[in-house]
């Protein structure tokens, strides 16, 4: 059986434990769990207790991120991090170029050289603010032909929204098993170790590093109770461990750069755990739509799946939004998203299908940047369409379209400045809209 054969056959017997934030448990094997307290005199089952704080302990009860895990051997017993070459991966602050005011769009990553893995193939696009102060974010992609297989990765610098646009992964971590397939994304916690294995001969798609506030779903308001992502259609890995006793390179990102240890046993060993700081897997066809059932289109905020807040109530750091399928009914209404500047910047990107505000050129595993108040919209073929149609309900099913968007400007890195996918004629798709006042 091949690598991505075995990786497919544990993908698909998984089991998961529902809920966005919940303080979940969960142990591989009878008895690993304690009971009544945290830290016993000796845990149970020989291992050892041992807490990872994805938060400040003295952080309010409601942002409190922590979990308490029971593994093999503690983190600590590991031999010294020595300095190891970053790849394409870069780290806020970006300061390669100048931040851009131009409209950019990039087609997909090239195809990834032979035996690249998940950590091989990150190449990062931009970002802002500052991973030393917990502040900002960066867009990556990935490309991938690799499953990781003596290695693992954790990332002191943020935690990973990892978006997979084609081929499926198999994300084994410190707290157990998860498989993400196009149209779904996957939540690293800042800190957290795992491994990714293919589930398809290739793999590609984004990751949004958040260096701030750890990722929520964002208030409802107005709304009510209930719309948007709902908590119980997340879900967390129930304990998995592995007990090997052999070489395994451990990859730490931190402050930027990566740094590598060679283990001589799995980290991979936790045998139970409990807390809130843990990953999640979550399927955006899940998404539940709010739109107008009258007129207008409503702002893109209502299609946010994740935030993460900043100092200012209502501004986020980093905003996850999904275009996701859903009707559109509003009366005398110009359907596709509405022309625009926006004090946020924005990144966009494509899973599936096609964009509605873009008749060609926006293509999946490509992606847009459009920073603070610069101009942007539908090009000229959706324009004169949507302005001459008839307006009849209508269902947008064949597209799944994101966005990163964020407070600060994108400052993109050299790397994606002066790349061969860069589409250098974006502007071009704006120059068709000709005077049409007639006083």
């Amino acid at each position: 059986m091949s690598g991505i054969e075995q990786a497919r056959k544990v993908s698909e017997g998984l089991a998961y434990s529902a809920g966005f934030g919940n303080e979940h448990s969960s142990e591989a094997a009878p008895g690993a769990l304690p009971h009544g307290r945290n830290s016993p005199q000796r845990a149970p089952l020989g291992l050892y207790a041992e807490q990872l704080s994805g938060s400040a302990f003295t952080e309010p009860r409601a942002r409190n991120r922590r979990s308490w895990l029971y593994r093999i051997r503690p983190s600590a017993a590991h031999p010294r991090f020595v300095r190891t070459g970053n790849g394409a991966l870069r780290t806020a602050p970006f300061t390669e170029t100048a931040a851009d005011p131009n409209r950019l769009r990039w087609d997909p990553l090239p195809d990834p050289a032979p035996g690249t893995d998940f950590l091989a193939g990150l190449w990062t696009l931009g970002g802002n603010g500052d991973a030393t102060q917990r502040t900002g974010m960066a867009v990556h992609l990935y490309s991938a032909d690799t499953s990781m297989t003596d290695r693992v990765f954790s990332d002191s610098d943020g935690e990973l929204l990892i978006v997979p646009e084609r081929g499926g992964l198999l994300l084994r971590t410190e707290l157990g098993l998860l498989s993400a397939s196009p149209g779904q994304v996957a939540l690293i916690p800042r800190g957290i170790r795992f491994r990714v294995e293919l589930l398809d001969a290739t793999a590609r798609g984004y990751v949004c590093e958040n260096y701030g506030q750890p990722f929520v779903l964002p208030d409802l308001g107005p709304i009510g109770a209930n719309g948007l992502a709902n908590a119980r259609d997340f879900l967390a890995p129930v304990a998995a461990y592995e007990d090997r006793e052999e070489p395994v390179e451990v990859v730490n990102k931190f402050c930027g750069n990566l740094w590598s240890a060679t283990y001589g046993h799995s980290p991979l060993d936790v045998v139970a755990w409990h807390g809130n700081h843990t990953p999640y897997v979550y399927d955006l066809r899940r998404f539940n739509v709010i739109g107008s059932i009258s007129y207008d289109h409503p702002d893109p905020s209502i299609f946010t799946v994740l935030t993460s807040p900043s100092d200012t109530p209502g501004l986020a750091g980093v905003d996850f939004v999904v275009f996701a399928p859903r009707w559109l009914v509003g009366e005398d209404t110009f359907r596709p998203p509405y022309f625009h500047r926006n004090v946020m910047s924005e990144y966009m990107g494509l899973i599936e299908g096609a964009y509605d505000a873009k008749a060609g050129g926006f293509v999946p595993g490509g992606g847009s940047l459009h920073n603070m108040m610069s101009a942007h919209g539908p090009d000229r073929e959706t324009f004169e369409k949507a302005s001459a149609a008839e307006l009849r309900p209508q269902k947008i099913e064949d597209g799944l379209a994101f966005m990163f968007e964020t407070r600060w400007p994108v400052t993109a890195t050299a790397q994606a400045a002066g790349a061969g996918h860069l589409q250098r004629g974006y502007d071009d798709v704006w120059q068709g809209l000709s005077r049409t006042f007639r006083p």
